[in-house]
Parts: structure tokens; sequence; C-alpha cells
């Protein structure tokens, strides 16, 4: 009998399995079918996983193991596995994640947030640690992270996982000159914002603004979140105007800029820019300078089929879609968001889920000023994932097995007299 799935229990089964490559059916064949479940030894000062352990054994331990037929024997042979794997190098098993990302293209780097408490000496880090796909990876103890300030590395570092309350601005495109484009584009817009509303808890605020030839801001960031569904199915676009979509983000960053905490700017447009005052260049510069990272939604794929269904000449069928979906993604890459271009608005709920992730989610640690470098001296911080057993970098695996290579913010800089 398989003993629970439990993380301070030893599965047989999980063993025999990863060596034989067999189905635990055949645990029957080589006569384990003693009852374990009595004879489950917690493992709570080992800390040992299942997975970490079923990776860690040899064969030959595994075999001579499941050869035990009396109750004694399978106590010594669970004690020798356990002996092996104390001395095994520490992995850490995540859940499979989907093999490609949400997002489209490369997502912008994101800085992480450092704090100084003067009173304590007490430096608090805020930051990611992601697959290549951008999925948050979970579970990462606090012996596995190694932290450097000027070089020495700390001791006593506490790690707490924060899923925090954000504070986020959401732009739409309500407008524009082409009037074929306008009415799909207001159906898509509502759509898509009102289920935005759905992922907000109860502590998140939003403000609303939206563009056409010009930006208009619809609330300032409020925890009202009836009213805001309101107002989300009220924009009705113009008859004709202008999409001067430069100009409303290089307004919304300058806006969102002076909001304190965790948040983010929600874009919701087609990428197209038809009369703005500003350049493209200037609505780059804007996003690289912004504390908030854009999300940005294109919508070029859906309002494409559109065009091309009730329009197939003329002025709207010959827009550049894939320019539009090109401008939007260096926008929300050069702020350090992500892109997303869905095929349907129906079910925003991949994409949400993917950003409320992204945005919420982090890593806390905290540790002691050991250096004596003055608090107006600029440190320079390292965090690295190492196995505490062995010092080289930590191994992590799907539950397939499969190798996962972690992302974490290598090295940054900070001034603590500065970083309040």
């Amino acid at each position: 009998m398989q003993l629970p799935c439990h993380r301070y229990f030893v599965s047989p089964a999980a063993v025999y399995e990863r060596f034989t490559g067999r189905r635990v059916d055949y645990l029957e064949e080589i006569r384990l079918s003693v009852d374990l479940l009595s004879f489950a030894l917690p493992l709570r000062v080992l800390r040992i996983r299942e997975y970490q352990l079923a990776c860690d054994l040899h064969v030959s331990e595994f075999m001579s193991f499941a050869m035990c037929t009396n109750r004694s024997s399978v106590t010594v042979g669970l004690l020798t596995l356990l002996a092996s794997a104390a001395a095994a190098p520490d992995r850490l098993q995540i859940p499979n994640r989907p093999a490609s990302p949400v997002f489209k293209g490369q997502q912008g780097k994101q800085r992480p947030e450092i704090h100084f408490d003067p009173s304590t000496g007490e430096v608090t880090i805020k930051l990611l640690v992601q697959d290549p796909n951008g999925y948050f990876i979970p579970n990462i103890r606090r012996e596995n992270f190694a932290v450097f300030d000027n070089g020495v590395k700390q001791n006593d570092v506490t790690v707490d996982v924060e899923h925090a309350s954000v504070s986020l601005g959401l732009l739409m495109e309500y407008g524009g000159r082409y009037q074929t484009v306008n009415q799909a584009l207001s159906d898509e817009v509502s759509r898509a914002g009102h289920q935005l509303l759905t992922e907000l808890k109860d502590d998140d605020q939003l403000a609303i603004w939206r563009f056409a030839d010009k930006v208009e801001r619809l609330t300032p960031l409020s925890r009202d979140h009836s009213a805001l569904e309101k107002l989300v199915y009220s924009t009705e676009p113009p008859k004709v105007s202008e999409t001067n979509l430069y100009d409303a983000v290089i307004a919304v960053v300058g806006e969102m800029q002076p909001v304190a905490g965790r948040k983010g700017i929600i874009l919701i447009a087609s990428g197209l820019d038809t009369f703005s005052k500003a350049t493209y260049e200037d609505a780059l510069q804007a996003a690289r300078n912004s504390t908030a990272p854009i999300y940005a939604i294109g919508l070029a794929r859906v309002l494409r089929d559109s065009v091309l269904l009730h329009a197939s000449s003329g002025p709207a069928a010959r827009l550049d879609w894939n320019r539009a979906d090109a401008n939007l993604g260096e926008i929300a890459r050069a702020s350090g968001g992500r892109f997303y271009s869905p095929e349907i608005t129906v079910d925003m709920t991949p994409v949400y889920d993917d950003i409320m992730e992204n945005l919420r989610v982090r890593y806390v640690l905290k540790y002691k000023l050991s250096t004596a470098s003055g608090l107006d001296a600029s440190h320079t911080v390292r965090v690295e994932l190492v196995d505490p057993k062995t010092g080289g970098p930590l191994q992590i695996t799907d539950a397939n097995g499969r190798a996962i290579r972690a992302k974490v913010i290598a090295q940054e800089t900070y001034v603590p007299a500065k970083a309040r």
C-alpha cells in the first residue's frame, strides 16, 4: 500500500516509479504489499519531501527496500533510505505549469522593492522568482536564499511570501476616426474591462481613464467596486475622433507616479495612434520612467476580424494591425510589464490571473545590515538560490522531474538613507 502523499512521509511508489519507469501496480509483483501505513515515519526534523527523496535515492537502495517482506525490515528499509537522502542534494519540486507563457514576447525587467528602516537597521527586499515562462515559483524555503550586501553574506535572513493589495489604473480606448472600428472597440473594451473588476479584492483600488482624441479621468482611485462597474459599462464611443494613444499613456503614467504601494496600469487598446502630440519614442520614454508596470491588452486581433467582416475595403481595411500590436508590446516591456493579445475577450480570466500573480506575489526577505558602510553610501545587494548542503545552485524540478530554471533578481544597488 502506498503511503499517503504528504510532504513529511516517504512514498515507496514514487521511488519505484522514478527509477524503474513502471507503474505503481507492479509493486504487488515484488511483494511490497505489506501495510506500510502503520510504519509511516514523520520526517518533520529532516524536512524531506516525497519527491526530493525519490530523486535522491540510488536504484540499489530502493530495490533492497522494496524486497522487505516483514514489518521490522520495512522499518529498517525506511531508515536506510532516510540516511541516504539526508546526504543528498536538496531539490525543490513545484507543480507542473503550462509550457508557454500567457503573455506575448518578452517581459520587461522589473526591479525589486528595497526598503531600509533606520530605527532598526533592517533591510526589506521584495522580489520575484519566476520560471522562464513568467510563472511564480512557490515553496522556496528560507535556507535556499543567500543574500549578500556589499559582498557580505547576511545571516538570520527571514523569508515570507506576500500577496499584496494593489492600486490599478485602467486606461481604455473608446473611439477613433473609423466608425467601423468604433462600435466593435466599445463592445470589446467594456467586456474586457468588466472582467478585470472580478479580479479585485476588497482592499484593491482602481482608477479609470478613457481616451480617444483626449484623456478623460472617469474616477480617481476607488474601492467602490459597484460604482466602478457602472463606469466601465458607460463608455459610449464618439461618432468620429482621433485616437491619441501616446498622449494618453504619458498622461496616465504621470498620474500613477505618486501613488504609493504595489501598483500597475492596465491598458486596453487597439494600439493605433492617429494624432498624438507626443511621439512613439516619447511614450516609450515615459514607460521606461514609470514606477508602475504597464500590462497592455492589445485588441488588434479581435478588431481586425471585425473590420474585415464588415468593411473589406476602404481605409479601415488597410490598417497596420501588426504594427499596432508591436507598439503596444514595446510600451509594456519598456515599463517592466507584459503584453497580451487575446483572440477573443469573452473569457479574460487567464490574462488577468497572470497579471495579478505577477503584480501581487513577492518573496519578502528581511535582514539587519552587518556591514559598516554609512547610510548615505551605495550598497549592492545580491540574491542567489542555493542548495544549503552543497553551496551550489538550487535544483528545481516540476512534478514530472523536468528541470526548471529560476529567474531571480541577481543584483541591485540601493542607498539605505533613500530606501525608506
